[in-house]
């Protein structure tokens, strides 16, 4: 895996490595969405790693979905993620803030105003979400208008103004796993007949607007956006022309030269082939479920530049060293992925690496 340990250029940052941290929700913020002191010593701790992609963080009161989940639209909300990119610079790391707005993954007993939640169409997803009260079934959502649109991919454009006020070294915008971004995309969660929907330009419209939106606001440089081609989750379904439309749209995206495209990627090995000669700067790729001893393969074939990691480095701080060491990983905590304290979060032993191979 020695490839994994060149350094690599994204945006304009070096990084020490080619691992990344995934993004992935913890529910440990406080109500109001403001980061804890908790979150900044979790980041701080996994700042080995090349570059940290934040947790998803909601750009407004709708965006948000889950409970306890961090914002980054007002100011108690900056200066929570000061703290934290703060600590990541600390200890040698960079950060990406996720923006992720979930659309109609939502429920009005997990947000701020208890509204309904508000997609590309008034369509609910069929799934269940968490709330204080135990699992309940996703309600209908409320559809945009055109003006409404707008004023979303400017929440976009404002939240990124926020995380680089905050000391971000960039933010990473959320297109993939089910969210008001994928919505958009997926033929069976847009029925829209506007600009917005119908053909694979309208579909990809938000995508690209808001890309555009971020990019006019912080730089290309400091931008970075993640979908996940074919995916499901949420009850998406993108239609039989999905690969078409990713092509169409990720060589749209690509005309703003991004930091980097963040891909979720399924096992279609010659999608994956043609994204690498779309796209022109850094590509990062997420396996799920990729075994270990192939976690350089990528790298290894020219196919990415970084590769993500997700319960790997939530429950092994010290990830990148073992991994070049050899050392064994930490088992992750099921239990205590999504709520609670320190148990689970930032608990996790780190490897004394010298008297192990002493």
């Amino acid at each position: 895996m020695s490839r994994l340990f060149e350094t690599v250029r994204i945006g304009n940052i070096d990084l020490k490595n080619r691992i990344g941290m995934a993004p992935m929700t913890r529910s440990r913020a406080l109500p109001d969405g403001t980061p804890s002191d908790l979150i900044a010593e979790y980041y701080g701790q996994r700042a080995s790693v090349g570059l940290i992609i934040s947790e998803g963080t909601q750009p407004s009161d709708d965006g948000q979905g889950y409970t306890n989940t961090p914002g980054i639209y007002t100011e108690n909300h900056i200066k929570g993620w000061k703290k934290v990119t703060s600590k990541v610079h600390g200890e040698g790391g960079h950060i990406f803030v996720q923006l992720m707005h979930v659309g109609r993954v939502s429920h009005p007993d997990n947000t701020p105003h208890h509204r309904q939640a508000v997609a590309p169409s008034a369509i609910a997803p069929g799934v269940e979400i968490f709330t204080a009260e135990g699992m309940k079934e996703i309600p209908t959502p409320r559809e945009l208008s055109e003006l409404e649109i707008k004023g979303v991919i400017n929440e976009f454009r404002l939240a990124a103004r926020s995380a680089i006020e905050a000391g971000a070294d960039g933010v990473e915008i959320h297109g993939a796993n089910g969210y008001l971004i994928q919505q958009f995309l997926s033929e069976n969660s847009n029925h829209r007949q506007d600009a917005y929907g119908g053909t694979i330009e309208g579909r990809s419209r938000f995508a690209i607007e808001v890309a555009k939106a971020v990019v006019d606001e912080i730089g290309a440089e400091r931008t970075g956006i993640r979908f996940s081609p074919q995916g499901t989750l949420q009850g998406i379904d993108e239609g039989e022309n999905s690969l078409e439309m990713y092509r169409y749209l990720i060589s749209e995206i690509n005309k703003l030269n991004l930091a980097y495209l963040h891909l979720m990627h399924f096992g279609n090995e010659q999608f994956l082939k043609d994204v690498r000669q779309l796209w022109d700067q850094s590509l990062l790729v997420n396996r799920p479920g990729r075994p270990l001893d192939q976690l350089s393969s990528d790298v290894d074939n020219n196919l990415a530049d970084v590769v993500t990691v997700g319960t790997w480095v939530l429950a092994n701080p010290d990830f990148a060293e073992r991994i070049q060491s050899g050392a064994p990983l930490n088992e992750p905590d099921k239990n205590t992925l999504y709520a609670g304290g320190k148990e689970g979060y930032t608990d996790y032993p780190i490897q004394d690496i010298h008297n192990l191979f002493s």
